[in-house]
């Protein structure tokens, strides 16, 4: 249970101590609670959200491309064998630009058995996270609940909720997004942009099934992806359009808005369905500047946020939570402060390559085929078809894509936190 301290060893400031704070009860800070308390740390989650209604099916329609070493972060804490049921295993993934007949083809075959990934509903992995979170004894859900500050000291940081409790922490994890207080009254900087695109967001039911295969159009206002989904005949579609077109995309009926649909979806399932509401979404870039200060780390969105053109926003979040569970975890077991400046520089040296490189790629991928310009065109198709008859390099950015590549925590690699 989480630790009450005596009235004589209680701070002046705080009403409960516990090891760790995380701010921000979204998938990556459900996940990060859960990870942390399952290394055995005490540790708080405060959620501005009512739970109840965040497992409405109209609290969010997204689905998520969970990656092959993402899920087994996810299974290693105890959340994934709720979920499995209602994950769609991706076998290939297509990647065309608009037309061309030049592509390239990941076949999860190619590196064993084990799927590149799956596509799941977000309302499952939070139905999932939650089911886990309430079977953990050392850690408190608290929402719908929110930080109204957070004071950092030598030995410790209190949050101060805005219900007038007072959490006082070792550590404080935000995971409190992209407008992050946290990150701003930390005084840690940004490099942001918005791109002149929006992200629609549906799910569409098809005549033929999609067999597990991804498949990606690069059209010129952005990616359009289409991502199979559970029974076979469904698909999650994630299209990207200009900014300033998104809104009369979404003020069409459901007739019109089918057929413009219909136009870069193509025919090869058939007929299309449009199932459940849409839901469209500004798409940006931000990077911080640091990862941590005292006695705070950023996770997710507060530290990243990068294109969902290659749909690994999450998984480089969950990343995030394996690295900084590891070495919290392996810090309490050598009997040290898990908040400690030592530790959250560690995470910062561990988790920032990794986030920069993906960043950069997935800009740098956005900008490449976010054009119709004929040379650039002809050069991107190209490099699709080289890449697609090079089985080495191909395998090799198969696991990039799996998440399998470069200095993996053990959540990452399938151990034991």
């Amino acid at each position: 249970m989480v630790r009450r301290m005596t009235a004589a060893a209680v701070p002046s400031s705080a009403d409960l101590v516990l090891d760790a704070v995380v701010v921000g009860g979204g998938l990556a800070g459900l996940a990060c609670g859960v990870a942390l308390a399952s290394g055995g740390l005490e540790v708080a989650v405060v959620d501005r959200e009512d739970p109840a209604a965040t497992l409405d099916a109209g609290f969010d329609g997204r689905t998520s491309a969970i990656a092959w070493g993402a899920q087994r972060v996810l299974d290693g804490i105890g959340v994934w064998a709720a979920a499995a049921a209602q994950a769609e295993p991706i076998l290939e993934i297509r990647v065309a630009d608009q037309d061309a007949p030049l592509f390239l083809h990941y076949d999860h075959a190619d590196l064993g058995d084990a799927p590149l990934g799956y596509i799941v509903e977000n309302r499952v992995l939070r139905r999932a996270l939650l089911s886990r979170a309430a079977a953990l004894p050392t850690l408190r859900h608290l929402a719908p609940a929110a930080v109204a500050r957070v004071e950092s000291a030598p030995a410790r940081a209190v949050a101060h909720l805005a219900d007038g409790r007072r959490l006082a922490a070792s550590l404080v994890v935000a995971a409190d997004g992209k407008n992050s207080a946290l990150r701003r009254e930390a005084g840690i900087r940004t490099v942001a942009w918005s791109y002149p695109q929006a992200g629609i967001v549906c799910t569409v039911r098809h005549e033929r099934p999609h067999g597990g295969i991804a498949v990606e159009h690069f059209l010129p206002a952005g990616p359009f992806a289409i991502l199979p989904m559970t029974g076979g005949n469904r698909s999650s579609i994630v299209w990207t359009e200009r900014a300033d077109l998104a809104p009369a995309m979404m003020a069409l009926g459901e007739a019109d808005f089918t057929a413009e649909l219909a136009v870069r979806f193509g025919d090869f399932l058939g007929d299309l369905e449009l199932e459940g509401p849409r839901w469209a979404y500004p798409l940006s870039f931000l990077l911080a500047e640091r990862f941590a200060a005292d006695r705070l780390a950023l996770i997710n969105e507060a530290a990243h946020v990068i294109h969902p053109i290659a749909g690994q926003g999450l998984n480089l979040g969950i990343r995030d939570i394996a690295a900084l569970a590891e070495l919290v975890v392996d810090a309490r077991r050598l009997g040290l402060d898990v908040g400690n400046a030592d530790t959250l520089a560690r995470y910062e040296r561990w988790r920032r390559p990794d986030t920069v490189a993906l960043a950069a790629v997935t800009d740098g991928l956005n900008r490449l085929f976010s054009n119709d310009v004929a040379p650039v065109r002809w050069a991107r198709d190209l490099g699709l078809a080289a890449v697609n008859r090079v089985p080495p390099l191909k395998r090799l950015l198969m696991r990039h894509a799996m998440g399998t590549v470069g200095a993996l925590p053990r959540l990452v690699r399938g151990e034991r936190l």
